[in-house]
């Protein structure tokens, strides 16, 4: 029997490829965006307690109300504005899974949406499994800002919606109020709907703000906003996420919701809860990060890295082009991890048609003694 794939060119993720390599190599993984510390006790706490309680059967569909309410809690907190628990807030198994639904919802075949490139890996392929076309739009290096215009130009009577990551992974950006205006501009002139990944919107460094959507007068009403209780609480296997969409985006982004996972986790969704009302951590997280984020950067400079800036995320992008000129970025994560025994990531896979720049990316969301480990092991590059 022939099976014809949706998905025919893609094959195995580079997290899981740069992950499998550093442990094959004993190397110290600075690829793949997870912590190496644990999470707050407090919380962990709280999911013993849950489980013990007896919380381990379904939770409603939507989410847990007492958990939505925290997160609408949390949203007035952070812009000063009221979100229908009810109607606009939704649990997911993580933010792919929310980001994935949302796309199902809206996109039919032949639709197109545009992705601005570099991308986070898994928009283009699940726009491609609803049989409409990614339209990716190049973010040329080092600034990594959208050009508008060019965007503008991109677009056809067929598209229906346009994907912004802000802060961006991989870019280490974080758009600046002119561009969520123009991005209003476009979608109001164009009928767009927007998806918006925000997972890293408390990772923003240097006393700069995170602007969201959801804040955005004229993309509130058009917007899915999405988020990652992983990213903001170091504990990324919960696999544990929301979307907030006004109410008639909700209620189809639900339709697929309830037949993609229909719950999720209940302890973990108790334990959020609790720790939502005892705890805002979250506003400490540029703190945590920052120092993190300043070592790495001063020693892969002493290394022989120049640096693109990193404004947001846990990641740091190296230009490694006067260490290794000769190596593609691929072969050079490659040859870093099993020669010096750090792992990185190669910024190609997250374009289109790769990327000519040398870039790789590396997480400082690890433990001051990894990150110190990592950069003893690349002292040898300088």
């Amino acid at each position: 029997m022939k099976l014809a794939s949706k998905l025919p060119d893609v094959g195995t993720t580079i997290f899981t490829l740069m992950s499998a390599l550093a442990a094959e190599h004993q190397a110290i993984n600075l690829s793949q965006g997870f912590p190496d510390y644990p999470c707050d006790p407090d919380l962990l706490n709280a999911l013993a307690e849950a489980a013990r309680a007896g919380h381990n059967q379904y939770a409603p569909m939507a989410g847990l109300p007492a958990l939505r309410d925290a997160i609408a809690a949390k949203l007035h907190a952070q812009h000063g504005l009221e979100f229908d628990p009810a109607t606009e807030i939704t649990v997911t198994a993580g933010a792919t899974q929310a980001l994935y639904t949302a796309i199902a919802a809206v996109l039919h075949p032949g639709d197109e949406a545009i992705v601005l490139d570099p991308s986070y890996d898994s928009y283009a392929p699940a726009i491609q499994a609803q049989g409409a076309k990614a339209v990716r739009i190049a973010m040329p290096a080092p600034d990594f800002r959208p050009d508008w215009a060019l965007i503008a130009r991109q677009i056809t009577p067929r598209t229906r919606l346009i994907l912004i990551n802000n802060p961006n992974n991989p870019a280490t950006s974080n758009l600046p109020a002119a561009d969520l205006d123009a991005l209003a501009d476009l979608a109001e002139a164009h009928d767009l709907l927007v998806l918006a990944d925000e997972v890293y919107e408390h990772l923003v460094f240097d006393g700069q703000p995170h602007r969201s959507v959801l804040a955005h007068s004229r993309l509130r009403d058009r917007s899915f906003a999405v988020y990652s209780f992983g990213k903001t609480f170091h504990a990324t296997g919960w696999k544990v996420g929301y979307c907030v969409a006004p109410a008639r985006l909700t209620n189809e982004f639900r339709k697929l919701h309830q037949f993609l996972v229909f719950a999720v986790n209940s302890p973990a969704q108790h334990a959020l809860a609790a720790y939502l009302r005892l705890s805002q951590s979250w506003q400490s997280l540029p703190a945590f990060f920052q120092p993190r984020r300043d070592l790495l950067a001063a020693g892969l400079e002493a290394a022989g890295f120049r640096l693109i800036p990193s404004a947001a995320t846990y990641f740091q992008l190296a230009d490694y082009s006067a260490i290794r000129p000769d190596l593609e970025d691929v072969d050079f994560a490659r040859w870093l991890t099993i020669e010096h025994k750090v792992a990185s990531i190669p910024l190609s896979p997250f374009s289109e048609h790769g990327s000519r720049e040398r870039i790789v990316r590396f997480c400082f969301a690890k433990q001051h003694a990894t990150l110190e480990a990592a950069l003893e092991k690349l002292k040898a590059l300088g």
